[in-house]
């Protein structure tokens, strides 16, 4: 006989070991689950959490490389249109005077913004000397990227690798955006504007994430070459040498790398129309440290429970096993061949039932177990919402009309008339949120995006306006003509060879107003023109729906959207066209008073 099945008998041969036995069994089994299954939970909130606090900070830090890059960009566009700007390189002549005042005006730009090291402007003309804010003595781009200043070839911007500069100031590492300078008149390059970006800024930046033990926070470009870094000694190589097989899919994403003591979690978040990428690590072990100290933490309340449990289900056993194992006893000690002898009752419970059996010479005995009851933990998830940033209308309006300003005073009627037109036509867009407008609003509105359209593409269309002076008052849904004319321009007149018109009418029908846009463009044939209806008729069934309007532009099956959910399926767009013959698109809006919607 082995040692189990000792054991095993020497619990089945007492109840009181058993009852113990089993209770334990059926407290211990629920407990040890718990708390495993708690230990998990635990482990995979700190994980969770770790990886929401670290997206977070790579957003607050990707929201800020994206400001300072717009506000590079930004600088450089207003470096383009400067007036002293334009007319120094537009100079016949090298004036030292005009480069005293061009470099102090350049070293007044680049004061209030510590993060750009330096500003330079290299003229076309070979004999006058680049113009900068720094003293280079050696400049570090690439040959490629040095012929590319120097030869005055750049044709349009782009951000250049981490490389070093020689300054005054000492060795810098920076990366530049590369512009060209054009004639405002003529769009004649005049020159070439670089501003580089001090690299220890954004490593200052980086460092600030604060990413926990050993993990860093790096940024590559679209190569995966790492421009900067919390940790300087990655700096200048590939994130495939880094972490081989790692490919970042998406603009935002975490995911777990490597195995046992290499394991880390990758985070990153792609900044918008740069190619960059900011990439966070953190070491698995971080996670590992917390967890062990939840599975202590976890052992202790585990074993203090086991310990509690074991004293209670031992103290209760006894406590209803004494009657029984003392009833056991008296009937070990009765003396068969004597008249049984009563057992006092001592209780009310089952045992002085079995008791009282006894003493009747019943042979009825009941037992009773008892069930234990568990409660399960609930536990809440908190979201982290990021902020956005809103930008002003105002500010836009403002800048609009300095350009105009500026466009006038050098006598540039089209510039000043294609400002103008914008600005009134992003005033009206935006108009606080209104969703209605008079007639009169509407067309000046189409009129104003014809005129832009007019001074892009110029002798390629005519846009003729009809309205009936009886409907100017009229009030009408918003921004409805404008989509269609836009549609017919790329649609129907810039498909076809020569120059086209667009007509644009309102007239007044029996109980309402009825709108055409007309052109004379490629039009389409009988199977696209009937697609095009099918898909507007689906619209017709979704007027639950919410319009959502894309950024940049309304589509038909938008403006269709929006006249049947506010003017009922009346009044939804009717489109004609024939191959070479132009389209038609009408639209019926019913009548309303003057001022009212």
């Amino acid at each position: 006989m082995n040692e189990g099945d000792g054991l095993m008998r020497w619990i089945s041969s007492s109840l009181k070991r058993k009852l113990s036995t089993l209770l334990l069994l059926s407290v211990l089994v629920p407990l040890l689950a718990l708390g495993l299954f708690a230990y998990n939970m635990a482990a995979t909130t700190t994980e969770e959490k770790a990886k929401q606090a670290g997206t977070s900070l790579l957003r607050q830090v990707s929201t800020n490389l994206e400001f300072i890059v717009k506000d590079i960009e930004n600088l450089s566009i207003f470096l383009i249109g400067q007036k002293d700007v334009q007319q120094y390189l537009s100079a016949t002549g090298d004036d030292p005077i005009v480069q005293t005042r061009m470099i102090e005006f350049l070293s007044n730009l680049e004061f209030s913004k510590a993060y750009i090291s330096d500003i330079t402007i290299y003229p076309l003309q070979p004999s006058y000397p680049p113009l900068s804010n720094a003293t280079i003595f050696d400049t570090g781009l690439t040959v490629e990227l040095d012929e590319r200043i120097h030869n005055h070839q750049t044709t349009s911007k782009f951000w250049t690798e981490r490389y070093r500069t020689e300054t005054a100031s000492g060795p810098q590492d920076v990366i530049s955006l590369i512009r060209p300078i054009n004639n405002l008149y003529g769009f004649k390059q005049l020159g070439t504007v670089v501003i580089s970006l001090d690299e220890r800024e954004i490593a200052k930046m980086l460092k600030q994430t604060k990413m926990p033990g050993e993990g860093y926070v790096m940024l590559t470009n679209k190569s995966g070459k790492v421009l900067s870094s919390s940790n300087p000694d990655i700096v200048g190589r590939h994130l495939e040498e880094l972490m081989p097989g790692v490919a970042l899919e998406g603009q935002v994403g975490t995911f777990n790398y490597g195995k046992r003591d290499g394991k880390v979690t990758i985070l990153y978040d792609a900044i918008d129309d740069m190619g960059w990428t900011l990439t966070g690590v953190m070491p698995f072990s971080e996670y590992r440290n917390q967890n062990s100290y939840v599975l202590q933490l976890m052992v202790v309340v585990i074993a203090v429970s086991v310990l509690l449990v074991a004293v209670l289900v031992l103290y209760f056993v006894q406590k209803v096993t004494n009657p029984l194992v003392m009833l056991a006893q008296f009937l070990k000690h009765s003396n068969p061949e004597e008249p049984l002898q009563t057992y006092p009752v001592q209780t009310m419970d089952e045992v002085g039932q079995l008791v009282r059996s006894y003493n009747k010479l019943s042979n009825r005995i009941e037992l009773l177990t008892d069930q234990v009851k568990q409660e399960e933990v609930n536990k809440k998830e908190a979201d982290m919402q990021a902020l956005q940033a809103q930008i002003n209308p105002h500010f836009l309006y403002n800048t609009l009309s300095s350009i105009h300003w500026m466009a006038l005073m050098s006598r540039e009627e089209k510039i000043a008339e294609m400002v103008g037109s914008l600005s009134d036509f992003l005033r009206f867009s935006l108009n606080k949120g209104e969703e209605f407008c008079t007639v009169e609003q509407e067309f000046a509105h189409a009129n104003h995006y014809g005129n832009i359209q007019s001074i892009r593409f110029p002798d390629k269309f005519t846009l003729h306006m009809e309205l009936e002076p009886a409907l100017k008052g009229q009030i009408m849904l918003k921004l409805l003509l404008q989509p269609l004319i836009e549609n017919a321009l790329i649609h129907g007149i810039q498909k076809g060879p020569g120059k086209g018109e667009i007509h644009v009418s309102a007239k007044s029908t029996p109980g309402g107003m009825l709108f055409s846009v007309e052109d004379t463009g490629v039009g389409m044939d009988a199977d696209k023109l009937a697609e095009l209806r099918v898909r507007l008729e689906d619209a017709k069934d979704m007027k639950e729906e919410k319009v959502r309007l894309e950024k940049g532009s309304y589509g038909l099956r938008n403006v269709n959207k929006r006249l049947l959910l506010h003017y009922g399926s009346l009044s939804g767009l009717q489109i004609a066209s024939a191959v070479n013959e132009g389209t038609r698109v009408t639209f019926y809006i019913p009548m309303t008073g003057e001022g009212e919607e």
